[in-house]
């Protein structure tokens, strides 16, 4: 029916009136919008191919994550012999497996026994469901193989990936950048993008570093010189700091005194003596009685402290360190003490990152995209309007009326959402309004030919409306399908592309059937035609 109750009438306008609403932000300045309550600060951000910014392309390094899986296997395979105490020689990892001599004749059986453990099926569905997560093989005389399965060594990899994408959104997102992309691109890729940041190098350094961080003894027992000539201990290592020019190297034992899992927190700060920038960090109760333990007892004694086997710097311990804090200098620049503190608040990577691809977007290239994109729209909008106004005059201006306030709409929810706006978001909003006329056209020449039958003038308006609902709900429904499978399954601008095109069709299918029938009903309800203007 045409007639509106005084409910509905105000039900409706008010649900466009605060949609459209929500566009307001846009416009105001960040600094005015900062003194609003924490519900209304929404923007619509402007993506990557916008507003310039970075992109790059990270590979995880799949033969380290199978060496990971196989040194694991190997601490595995000592734990269960020793437990089991079956006497054993030669452990030792070789061409992605682990292979170990049983000494004794009569306990290979048992040991068999024992490491079948480690053949269990991998939990999960579909591609791993029943899969073993290792296969052992006896060799003869004694010799066992126990190698990874590919589909353990897979799985792990998709772990990795998605491990990795947490701890890099942590990360970026500590920079305060504003709606960074960080997402899995096929098996063992991560794409990042992140809009309005023009230094890729930082971003490369930020993301891809490992950040494992080490507290490791330095070793006093000869020079490093002397090391790197003869041979380290098998005990000690060479570890640089590559951060002195040239290098310094370090004896430094690799047993682990404490490690970085135990961190909790790393902030910037500076030296109160010195001015200069350094790191200041907190460890939980388990690491600080480690770390006052190995300070008491190692009074006078360099403690290298080392990120991805480089030694930032090696203080001497004064004096036992017990309140589970400590600093970190190292001739920072106030950039790379932040950056530090920022790698060591979130954590390790599971594996290390290679960049395989790296853009950068700058915002002149933005701005184009955006002028191309206000061109088209504004060009389409202006057909759409004249084609409107011409085929079906007064009712066309009321159609016209309503795709504009559509779009606001559409810019609202948006916003709302603090999506991203993308140049193919805005091809997908200049495609809205081409079905959003559509969608007017089928119910105006529905209303016509109800008016060619004989019906009064309500009465067609009436029965257009009604009649026209079910084919326009059906054709939306199938193109709102397809905007959800492309969010699904599609990345970076298919997505920003299928978000307005979905949202499109919601407003839509809201306009052409209450908003648009309003507007007309009123002109019905002062006017009183005798016959429509509809041509």
């Amino acid at each position: 029916m045409l007639y509106f109750t005084r409910w509905r009438s105000t039900a409706i306008l008010l649900a466009t009136f605060v949609l459209c609403l929500f566009v307001v932000p846009d416009f105001i300045p960040r600094h005015i919008e900062r003194d609003w309550p924490a519900w209304a600060q929404h923007r619509l951000v402007l993506g990557l191919d916008l507003q310039g910014g970075s992109h790059l392309l990270f590979e995880v390094d799949s033969e380290a994550v199978r060496n990971d899986v196989v040194e694991a296997l190997a601490e595995d395979v000592r734990r269960i012999l020793n437990n089991s105490h079956i006497q054993y020689s030669g452990l030792a990892t070789q061409n992605g497996a682990v292979e170990v001599q049983i000494s004794d004749a009569s306990g290979r059986q048992a040991a068999l026994a024992k490491l079948a453990a480690l053949a269990r099926p991998l939990p999960g569905l579909f591609g791993v469901a029943g899969q073993r997560a290792n296969e052992i093989t006896e060799l003869g005389g004694g010799r066992i193989r126990i190698e990874p399965t590919d589909a353990a060594v897979n799985r792990r990899v998709q772990q990795a990936v998605q491990q990795s994408i947490e701890i890099i959104e942590r990360r970026i997102n500590a920079l305060g950048v504003v709606e960074p992309t960080v997402e899995s691109e096929g098996a063992d890729r991560i794409l990042v993008e992140v809009p309005g940041l023009q230094d890729p190098n930082r971003l490369k350094e930020l993301v891809g570093k490992t950040a494992k961080l080490t507290f490791q003894l330095v070793d006093l027992s000869e020079s490093p010189e002397q090391a790197i000539k003869m041979h380290p201990p098998p005990e000690a290592e060479i570890l640089y700091d590559s951060q002195q020019r040239p290098p310094v190297p370090y004896l430094v034992e690799k047993r682990v005194a404490v490690p970085g899992s135990d961190l909790i927190d790393a902030v910037p700060a500076f030296d109160p003596r010195t001015g200069e920038p350094i790191v200041s960090f907190r460890l939980n109760t388990a690491g600080a009685e480690r770390f006052a333990k190995v300070t008491r007892d190692n009074v006078g004694r360099p403690f290298a402290i080392v990120l991805d086997n480089q030694v930032i710097s090696a203080p001497v311990i004064r004096e036992p360190i017990v309140g589970g804090s400590g600093e970190i200098t190292g001739h920072f620049t106030v950039q790379q003490a932040n950056d530090l503190a920022i790698l060591l608040r979130s954590g390790a990577l599971p594996a290390p990152l290679t960049a395989v691809e790296e853009r950068t977007i700058g915002p002149g290239l933005g701005q184009d995209s955006i002028n191309a994109g206000e061109i088209a729209a504004m060009l389409a909008a202006g057909m759409v309007i004249l084609f409107m106004l011409a085929s079906y005059g007064l009712f066309g201006l009321y159609a016209d009326l309503a795709v504009a306030i559509n779009v606001v709409m559409i810019f609202g929810i948006l916003t709302l959402l603090d999506a991203t706006l993308t140049l193919p978001g805005i091809a997908g909003i200049v495609l809205t309004m081409g079905i959003a006329v559509d969608s007017n056209v089928l119910i105006y020449e529905r209303i016509r030919e109800e008016v060619q039958h004989g019906r009064s003038p309500v009465s067609a308006i009436d029965a257009g409306f009604r009649r026209a609902l079910a084919t326009i709900v059906d054709s939306n429904i199938t193109t709102f399908i397809a905007s959800a499978v492309l969010f699904f399954i599609g990345t970076g601008p298919v997505r920003g592309f299928a978000v307005t095109l979905g949202v499109g069709i919601l407003t839509t299918l809201f306009t052409a059937f209450t908003l648009t029938r309003l507007m007309i009903s009123w002109w019905v309800e002062a006017a009183r035609p005798q016959a429509l203007a509809i041509r």
